[in-house]
């Protein structure tokens, strides 16, 4: 019964306020992410006998990104290419490949490297960015285009955020280790 409640409650709400749900759900996805990487390298897989503490304020910053800047531009980047390529055809969907990881991809790097820099007051915002921008975007071609040739192809328009951030889930953890490695 309260299941029951749950689903239609996020029915309506996708329904009602797409932006802020999938803004919400994305976002979580991110923390997710972050904070699982977190739980890896700071609880299992730690050298010392001594765990660390988590890292909050990482966290918070992971928490802003993904519900503040990549859900909105993911969210109206994804109702625009639905709108202007219609359909799963393979040519409609290679267009929509080749536009997600060439157009969008590349500035949502920098926003990430960039904006994490200056949220962690760095002194050079663009440093990170410069060594790790070239190694992160071959990778997410590895990861994204198989990713996204099956949004394409089988996920319903309204629910492509959600999709993007359950993948994102894997590809933020994937994120942070490349942001924890030195270039």
């Amino acid at each position: 019964m309260a299941l029951s409640k749950l689903g239609k409650f996020a029915k309506t709400m996708f329904q009602k306020h797409p932006l802020i749900t999938n803004s919400f759900v994305y976002g979580v996805l991110y923390v997710g992410a972050e904070f699982s990487q977190q739980t890896l390298t700071r609880k299992v897989l730690v050298i010392t006998n001594t765990p660390k503490e988590y890292d909050f304020g990482t966290v918070g910053r992971y928490a802003v990104m993904g519900t503040t800047l990549y859900a909105p531009i993911l969210f109206t980047w994804y109702r625009w290419l639905d709108k202007k390529y219609v359909g799963t055809t393979a040519k409609i969907i290679v267009k929509k490949l080749l536009l997600d990881q060439f157009v969008i991809t590349p500035p949502l790097l920098v926003i990430f490297f960039v904006g994490m820099s200056i949220m962690e007051q760095k002194k050079n915002y663009f440093e990170e960015c410069k060594n790790k921008l070239i190694p992160t975007f071959q990778t997410s071609c590895m990861f994204w285009l198989p990713a996204q040739t099956l949004n394409f192809m089988l996920v319903p328009p309204a629910f492509r955020v959600i999709y993007v951030g359950s993948c994102a889930f894997v590809w933020i953890n994937i994120l942070c280790w490349i942001k924890r490695q030195k270039y």
